[in-house]
């Protein structure tokens, strides 16, 4: 199986990763690309693009400009300890052992923005560029047409050396609309998480991300290569449900009393 999840805004440059081992990104020059054009705008058109605000828009633009190849581990962190947030609390990368990681960097991708697809131990440098930022480019008007089939001829090339026809999109809608799914060689299976909440289930987006964290978690820590046994994902109070779910869309459900407890 191949997963894949979704980046974090948030970012940590300061702790030091969890291990000396490192790839590097596929796409850099793609993204030097994107670079070079972000470059080119002021902090104030940075903040209007991203509808951020003007402390964040000077610091986006400071990293654009400190953005520099070749990467190593003085300039630059490997991506699944760099980017933090809810799926990556999940996640918990930190305290996974050298041969889970090893799992994961073959079974585990992260779509970007900036980088296209991540490897956990590509080395990324700091930036902020969501994939649904409407930045016109020399290949379109937005980054889904300046990325074009890229991402999924690369997750399809990821496909057919795992010798797999599953993917497990784990990512938020706004990343996974970057993978093309008619063109891609593979059953897509997408988890949906749901909280009760007053009696009524229903995606609680907090809930949602971590849980998409907890359940790539799961399936690398326990190097699962069926997808099948993910019906099996029992973490932090969620169970699989069969009548709620589809042939492509895997419904789990948590009590609002499981929620508490965990």
């Amino acid at each position: 199986m191949i997963i894949v999840i979704s980046p974090a805004k948030t970012l940590d440059f300061e702790a030091p990763a969890c291990t000396e081992k490192f790839t590097i990104p596929d796409f850099l020059d793609d993204s030097a690309e994107l670079i070079d054009q972000l470059k080119t705008l002021e902090p104030d058109q940075i903040g209007r693009l991203m509808s951020i605000s003007p402390k964040l828009a000077v610091l986006n633009s400071n990293r654009y400009y400190e953005w520099r190849r070749p990467f190593n581990p003085d300039n630059a962190k490997q991506a699944m300890y760099a980017f933090k947030g809810d799926v990556y609390t999940g996640l918990d990368a930190e305290t996974l052992d050298a041969q889970v990681v090893d799992f994961a960097q073959h079974h585990l991708r992260i779509l970007s923005g900036l980088y296209g697809v991540l490897r956990p131990l590509d080395l990324i440098q700091p930036y902020r560029l969501e994939m649904g930022t409407q930045l016109k480019n020399q290949r379109g008007n937005n980054l889904y047409e300046f990325w074009g089939d890229i991402l999924t001829n690369a997750i399809n090339e990821e496909l057919r050396k795992q010798r797999t026809d599953t993917l497990i999109n784990l990512a938020s809608q706004e990343y996974f609309k970057s993978i093309k799914t008619n063109q891609l060689n593979a059953k897509v299976i997408s988890p949906v998480f749901k909280d009760e909440k007053n009696g009524v289930y229903k995606i609680i987006s907090f809930f949602a991300k971590k849980a998409r964290g907890l359940m790539s978690r799961y399936i690398i820590q326990n190097q699962l290569v069926r997808h099948a046994d993910i019906k099996q994902f029992d973490v932090a109070g969620y169970q699989f449900n069969e009548a709620e779910s589809t042939d492509t869309e895997w419904i789990f459900m948590r009590k609002e009393s499981a929620a508490r407890s965990g």
